[in-house]
């Protein structure tokens, strides 16, 4: 087993300055180009973020040490955020995600005792039987998923203006 909690806590911590740096002041056609129909753009994974903060990962959380594996954890809406018509900025949204992010983590080290709830269980509505250790690596590893699907889908913009070096580019490959 890999998972260690102040690595966790890392990741999670630099995630929102990562893409604060990244997305801010960028213009309109990098944030909101995608890879094609039904497919986000950056502005919606930042949106589809901020909806995990809100109502996934902590709540889950919270939810699998109060009542363990009696019964299911509410499903999670990977796509409610498309529901929902905002006018802020990105940078307005980013410091959404930051803010909410570091209370979350806040949350968090007041929630566990690594030696204590790592290994306590819960119910997953789709997956059964998942541990706390699960829940967090999976929070990691889906803000790598994310970082990395925000960079394909700003790089596909340009698949076609790179001409043959296309085939050096291993973000380009299909």
């Amino acid at each position: 087993m890999q998972f260690n909690m102040k690595e966790t806590i890392e990741v999670l911590e630099r995630t929102p300055q990562t893409l604060e740096y990244f997305l801010s002041g960028l213009s309109e056609s990098w944030l909101h180009c995608n890879e094609g129909e039904a497919t986000w753009n950056a502005v919606e994974v930042i949106e589809h973020l901020i909806e995990g903060e809100k109502n996934n990962w902590i709540p889950r959380l919270e939810f699998m040490l109060q009542e363990g594996c009696n019964r299911p954890f509410p499903p999670f809406d990977r796509y409610a955020h498309l529901n929902v018509q905002s006018q802020t900025s990105i940078e307005q949204k980013l410091q959404e995600f930051k803010t909410i992010r570091m209370q979350n983590i806040n949350k968090l080290n007041n929630l566990i005792e690594p030696n204590l709830h790592l290994k306590l269980k819960g119910s997953h509505p789709a997956f059964g039987t998942v541990k706390v250790s699960e829940l967090l690596s999976t929070w990691v590893v889906h803000d790598f998923t994310h970082i990395a699907q925000i960079v394909r889908v700003m790089a596909e913009r340009y698949r076609a203006d790179v001409g043959p070096w296309k085939d050096y580019l291993g973000i380009l490959k299909n």
